[in-house]
C-alpha cells in the first residue's frame, strides 16, 4: 500500500497530462487530476520530533 498509492497518483497525473496534450482539457482529465489530489491527501504527514525549524 505504501508503494502502490504514490504510483497510482503519479500514473493518474501522467495519464491526465498525456490526454490533455492530445485532446485538450476535458471533464475526464479534470477528474483524473482531482482524484490524484485526493489520493495524495490520504498519506499521513510525517511527524517531527522537534519543532525547532518552525
Amino acid at each position: 500500500m505504501a508503494i502502490a498509492l504514490p504510483l497510482a497518483v503519479a500514473g493518474a497525473r501522467k495519464l491526465s497530462d498525456v490526454i490533455e496534450a492530445r485532446r485538450g482539457p476535458s471533464r475526464g482529465t479534470r477528474w483524473l487530476r482531482q482524484g490524484a489530489d485526493t489520493l495524495q491527501g490520504f498519506r499521513p504527514q510525517k511527524k517531527r520530533r522537534f519543532s525547532f525549524g518552525r
